[in-house]
């Protein structure tokens, strides 16, 4: 089970020309919307990761603005976990479970979840919050990851499941989100 004590959120390379090219772009960003926002209201801590960004641009607009007090981790490997400054922040955040969501679901995403859980992290996928240029590698990646081990989860799903009950002080936050 998720909870609020040991969950965070990575957010995977949502930049660029690219994240208005992957399979049902505007649904996928604005699911990400919620999910982020979510996990601010639900205190999670969240890392924002860039892939080259002087090549392939900053991360969407729709989003940057939500995530100013979270500096973009630039990276270059596919997988961030060959990054030194990632390893050193998700070590720093004392997280055993992280969410992932962001581009592409076949490259980026996917690696990266195998090289968390390679590190002894649980991972589950916002599947929701991903996408890839095809819905077919979407596709491909997802059924990699479940037959590896990563839990698959909906944003509306995950939300629900660490806000764990109606009585809590963000149940009204989270629902107007979902709605």
């Amino acid at each position: 089970m998720l909870s609020k004590e040991n969950t965070g959120l990575i957010v995977v390379d949502i930049q660029g020309k690219l994240a208005r090219l992957v399979h049902e772009s505007q649904s996928m960003i604005t699911h990400c919307e919620k999910l982020i926002k979510g996990a601010q209201a639900l205190g999670l801590p969240i890392i924002l990761l860039e892939q080259n960004p002087d090549k392939l641009g900053a991360t969407v607009d729709q989003l940057s603005p939500l995530l100013t007090d979270n500096t973009a981790i630039s990276k270059f490997s596919f997988n961030a976990c060959d990054e030194a400054k990632f390893i050193e922040v998700i070590s720093a955040k004392k997280i055993n479970t992280w969410l992932l969501c962001g581009i592409e679901t076949h490259i980026c995403v996917y690696q990266t979840a195998l090289g968390l859980l390679q590190r002894g992290y649980q991972i589950q996928l916002v599947s929701d919050c991903t996408s890839s240029r095809t819905l077919e590698n979407k596709q491909l990646a997802i059924n990699a990851l479940v037959n590896k081990g990563i839990d698959i989860t909906g944003v509306e799903m995950c939300l629900f499941e660490l806000l764990k009950d109606c009585r809590s002080d963000s149940f009204k936050e989270i629902l107007n989100l979902i709605k």
